[in-house]
Formats: structure tokens, C-alpha cells, sequence
């Protein structure tokens, strides 16, 4: 039986990439979006490749919406074997121009929605004991490099950190639970002049997605070695 992904945020840039390398690697593939056309016409230009590719409405923003997917997904027996948490937002406001309701939305974005896809798919993995999550994190999160990088931004991903070393200690050794920095990636967030390629920020992404047994976990990693948190 093939494994199954389940990416978010993934109608385009890394997201997108992920599914698309995924698939080509043979593993079937839950392309989720918080807009379905847009979620359709990405998948449409994955057609053909090994694995299956299922597009999802999913808005992690949205507790109700994480759930009804996954009762979508259960209802058919879909199993998500592999979790990459890459919905994301950037807002570039400063720290005191920022305000309550801007901290709220990239919060809920970038660390609650994981939380939340975490809270519904990682406990069937741990019950059929095999998993791989990926959170999408970034450099501009690492305490270690002073938080380099827009505010709230920084402070989310800092976040998504933690509960991935949370999460990596909480769950059975078979499931791996990893945060990857893609780099500075030429998407629309990263913009045309970043020196990555989507296909080069997705790579460490997928190779966590597909670890070995003997693969690392909770860990935190760039061009598939590990960097500080």
C-alpha cells in the first residue's frame, strides 16, 4: 500500500513543489487549499506522475475546517502517513506598528494550524506505528540566530519550533517529527531575487518526509543537515 501525504498550503511555491516531488517519488498525495480552484489547477499540472494526487479544501486557520477534512479523509479511507505543515504567512510590519488582530492571524496560521493538523493525523500514525511530520519553519525562527528577520514572523516560527520538539518527544520513535528551513527560496513569498528554486527549497522537505527507520527526529535542519535551533 502506498503511503500517503497530506500537504498544506500547497496550491503553489514550496507547497506545491512538495506534492510534486512527493508524487514522483510514488507516494500518494492529499494537495490541500484553503480555495479549491486554486487547490484543482495546481493539481492539473501534476497529472500523470506514480502517485495519486487528492485535492482538499483545508484552512488551517479554521479548527472546523481541519476536521471536516480529515473526517473527509477517514471517511474514505484515506490514512495520512506524512504531515508537512507548510501553510504559511509573512507579514513584514514592524514590531510596534503590528497590532493584536496581525499577531492573531500569523499566529493561528503559523503555529495553531499545525497544532490543530498535528492534534487530527498524528495520532493514527502513532496507533499504526509509522509517521513522518515535517513542519515548515525557518531561519528567522532560530533563537540561536537572534530571530533574525519581520517580528511576528520570527516569533511563529520560534513557536513551530518548540512544538516540534513537543511533538518529537511525545510520540513513539516511529514517528519522526522534524522542522526543516527551506532557505531563501524564489516564491511569492521569498521573491524573484532569492538565489533558491522552488525544487531546491522543497528537497530537505521531502527527504524528511521519507525518512529511513534510522532517520533523525526532532530535530531541526537546512540542506539536509541539522542547524541550531
Amino acid at each position: 500500500m502506498n503511503r500517503t501525504a497530506l500537504v498544506t498550503g500547497a496550491n503553489r511555491g514550496i507547497g506545491l513543489e512538495t506534492c510534486r516531488q512527493l508524487a514522483t517519488a510514488g507516494l500518494d498525495v492529499v494537495l490541500c487549499s484553503r480555495e479549491p480552484d486554486r487547490g484543482l489547477a495546481a493539481a492539473a499540472g501534476l497529472a500523470g506522475l506514480r502517485g495519486r494526487v487528492r485535492v482538499e479544501q483545508l484552512d488551517v486557520e479554521s479548527a472546523e475546517s481541519v476536521l471536516a477534512c480529515a473526517g473527509r479523509l477517514a471517511a474514505d479511507g484515506v490514512r495520512v502517513d506524512v504531515l508537512v505543515n507548510n501553510a504559511a504567512v509573512y507579514p513584514t510590519t514592524g514590531f510596534f506598528a503590528a497590532d493584536e488582530d496581525l499577531l492573531e492571524h500569523t499566529w493561528q496560521v503559523n503555529l495553531v494550524g499545525a497544532f490543530r493538523t498535528c492534534q487530527a493525523f498524528v495520532p493514527g500514525m502513532a496507533e499504526r506505528g509509522w509517521g513522518r511530520v515535517v513542519n515548515v519553519s525557518s531561519g528567522g525562527g532560530s533563537l540561536d540566530a537572534g530571530l533574525p528577520g519581520p517580528p511576528l514572523y520570527g516569533i511563529t516560527k520560534a513557536a513551530l519550533n518548540a512544538l516540534t520538539v513537543t511533538l518529537a518527544s511525545t510520540v513513539p520513535a516511529s514517528v519522526k517529527v522534524n522542522a526543516v528551513c527551506p532557505g531563501w527560496v524564489r516564491t511569492d513569498m521569498g521573491g524573484a531575487g532569492a538565489p533558491l528554486s522552488v525544487a531546491q527549497g522543497a528537497d530537505t522537505v521531502v527527504w524528511l518526509a521519507q525518512l529511513p527507520e534510522s532517520g533523525p527526529t526532532g530535530g531541526f535542519f537546512r540542506g539536509r543537515k541539522p542547524i541550531p535551533w
